[in-house]
């Protein structure tokens, strides 16, 4: 043989050893190395988990009330992925179904259908998980409609029925409490695939409100069953099984007797308006301690039943919630709706005009029926003139045209349309000083932050809408062309980021282009009320074990420090005061015997209706009392309410006679929600043997 041939052989002999080597090693890495990870693999291809929900953890008032709890309730469920298997797609079963529950099956198709599977505009009520997970159709079933589909399961394919923790609102004071609360619901795939959290398809997390911002603590962990399946689905062995975890009960500082108080004094300044020709088609109101943030009642009208959250939700439900018309009862108006503060801000303003040097407790100022500014007349309010008057009665009586000159004259100071490198902007930073046009961190999601319409924020909005005001000739229609609308039009294309005289007597009043929310506003008055400390508002007082055992306890956190002096302090609180005793208030408080300090505030609102009717004023009472200790504040907003003196301040008024137990023109006590203060003990948690305190 040659050595060529011998070379041959050796080099294939290598070759075939080489291989035998890396699949023996691969062999070894598969069976040896590996074999626990891929046996693992193999068997979650034939695993399925049961999931037991746990018990969530009840949310309780200050005293052990519940507001929101579990109990024992039937799910009726169905499976997408029996269903499409039918031959009609399961619209037999799905009437079937609809019948059993009283619903509309056309709100139960909805309901069982993927969001993407409808057309855009009908997706309300959509079912936004998956079809390989079991789509709730109700959560309230009776044994009888329960005990039917278990019983005939070949007439329901794809339906089931199973024990599972149902939400129940027992309302043991009458309130409701329904944005407070919020509510849950099954997770969806979005949820399950966020990497921050680690839910299972069965479960039910919280959606809005409470429920969603403690969900951490109140969802408790589910008991898992793993089981092993073969072709067929048949079971052949258990792998693993945890019994569920209950999850943790969270207590508020909400106290169920005056969130009813609240709510029943809202609605009734609701009422009052419409009563009066307004649209008033919404409203918020809150009380809050002064002096520790603490909220105590939040009410948000127009509100909603929270339990069809679990009956059931309705297409026509669905679309009311959202509805303009129907004043969108969906929306958290406390937090999330923003309107012009109109005369509540001129606290603000009084802060403002001490800081630039004014007497205010000596000062003689001319309140004229208007003030002319550049070539526009701003008027006063019902353009009615005072003559020359202290700072207290512009105060009490809301003079406008006080506060447009003592505004106009500091823009001018400032430079006014060539404003210096060194600005004052005393206005501007008095009303940043107290938070406005930032998050106040109250724990609910959503919050809105408001707007401070300052310099820097005229530059931005310029920026972003510099290509809409300058391309007016090609977006305008030609009768929209007036010479008045193509000279503004000009006018913001050319520098529409400079602040104008305008603008600043506007913000003097809180109009314009201000907004803040109501929740803004009770930050703001408990800080006059306190002296100046700012609060972060907080409903939450602390995370208990089913044990009793402190998980987590909120105390009372500061946030900033307003710029008020003991001396402006001093008269802000005797200023607010002469407006219940003789200015705009005095009409609803006048020998009220809790003395209440708070103002009148009645904002302009340029929008339109969705009918395109002009829109109503927004109709606000923001206050604190009493007024020699303050404890609590509370602010009541009407939107399109009119006038807050007639429509607002009434409610507030309300909410103090159940605070303080006001009966027959005098203050007893024993009658008062908190006769002792406001509760900083911890109650005792038992939801299922609760009973309403009544003191």
């Amino acid at each position: 043989m040659s050595q060529r041939s011998r070379l041959n052989i050796v080099i294939v002999q290598v070759l075939v050893i080489s291989l035998m080597l890396a699949l023996a090693g691969r062999l070894f890495y598969l069976q040896i190395a590996s074999g626990a990870k891929y046996q693992n693999a193999a068997l979650s291809i034939q695993s399925r988990d049961v999931i037991t929900p746990a018990v969530r953890g009840a949310i309780v008032d200050s005293s052990g009330i519940p507001l929101v709890m579990d109990r024992p309730g039937l799910v009726i469920t169905i499976d997408r992925s029996v269903i499409d298997k039918l031959p009609d797609k399961g619209s037999a079963v799905l009437a079937k179904v609809a019948a059993l529950v009283g619903q509309n099956p056309a709100d139960l198709y909805i309901a069982t259908r993927l969001c993407g599977e409808l057309p855009l505009g009908q997706r309300t009520g959509c079912w936004k998980g998956t079809r390989f997970q079991p789509i709730p159709v109700t959560r309230t079933a009776t044994q009888a409609q329960a005990l039917k589909v278990l019983e005939n399961a070949d007439s329901y394919p794809g339906v089931d029925a199973q024990s599972v923790p149902v939400r129940s609102y027992p309302s043991m004071a009458g309130e409701n409490g329904a944005h407070v609360l919020g509510y849950v619901g099954s997770v969806t795939e979005s949820d399950l695939l966020n990497p921050d959290t680690h839910f299972y398809r069965d479960e039910v997390i919280g959606k809005s409100g409470l429920e969603y911002q403690y969900d951490q603590y109140l969802r408790g962990i589910p008991g898992i069953k793993t089981v092993i399946v073969d072709r067929k689905e048949a079971v052949t062995q258990q792998s693993q099984k945890t019994v569920p975890i209950s999850g943790d009960n969270l207590v508020t500082n909400i106290d169920a007797r005056l969130q009813a108080a609240t709510e029943k004094a809202l609605a009734s300044s609701v009422r009052r308006a419409k009563s009066q020709g307004y649209h008033a088609d919404g409203g918020a109101a809150i009380v809050m301690d002064v002096h520790t943030g603490k909220v105590l009642a939040l009410a948000s009208y127009p509100t909603y039943d929270p339990n069809i959250w679990q009956t059931g939700l309705t297409q026509a439900q669905a679309k009311e919630l959202f509805s303009e018309s129907a004043g969108v009862p969906a929306l958290i108006r406390p937090v999330q709706g923003m309107y012009a503060p109109a005369s509540t801000f001129k606290s603000i303003s009084v802060v403002a005009a001490a800081a630039a040097g004014y007497d205010l407790n000596n000062g003689r100022y001319d309140c004229p029926a208007s003030v002319q500014i550049g070539n526009r007349e701003f008027k006063n309010f019902e353009t009615n003139p005072l003559g020359r008057i202290s700072m207290q009665t512009a105060i009490a009586v809301s003079c406008d045209t006080v506060w447009y000159q003592i505004a106009y004259d500091q823009w001018v100071k400032d430079g006014g349309l060539r404003p210096h490198a060194s600005l004052n902007d005393f206005f501007f930073n008095a009303a940043r000083g107290f938070g406005v046009g930032h998050l106040t961190g109250i724990d609910l999601p959503g919050e809105a932050s408001g707007r401070l319409p300052d310099r820097g924020w005229k530059q931005r909005y310029f920026d972003q809408n510099k290509n809409f005001f300058c391309n007016y000739q090609s977006r305008a229609s030609k009768k929209d062309l007036t010479p008045y609308l193509i000279a503004i039009a000009k006018e913001n294309c050319v520098d529409g980021y400079v602040l104008r005289a305008g603008d600043a007597v506007n913000f003097s009043i809180g109009q314009g282009d201000t907004l803040m929310t109501p929740i803004q506003m009770a930050q703001l008055y408990s800080a006059i009320a306190n002296g100046g400390t700012l609060y972060k508002p907080e409903i939450a007082r602390a995370i208990l074990k089913p044990d009793g055992t402190v998980v987590k306890e909120f105390k009372p956190e500061v946030t900033g420090k307003a710029p008020l002096t003991p001396a402006v302090t001093t008269f802000l609180h005797s200023a607010l005061r002469a407006v219940a005793t003789s200015g705009t208030g005095a009409p609803i408080f006048a020998g009220f015997p809790v003395h209440v300090a708070g103002k009148t505030g009645t904002g302009q609102d340029l929008g339109r209706n969705s009918n395109g009717s002009a829109k109503d004023d927004t109709a606000w009472f923001a206050s604190f009392a009493p007024v020699e200790n303050p404890q609590y504040a509370v602010v009541i907003m009407v939107s399109q309410g009119g006038f807050g003196a007639s429509a607002s301040a009434p409610g507030v008024k309300d909410i103090y006679s159940a605070l303080f137990g006001v009966s027959g023109g005098s203050i007893d006590p024993a009658k008062g929600i908190f006769p002792n203060g406001v509760p900083t003990a911890l109650p005792k948690v038992d939801p299922k043997n609760a009973k309403l305190v009544t003191k």
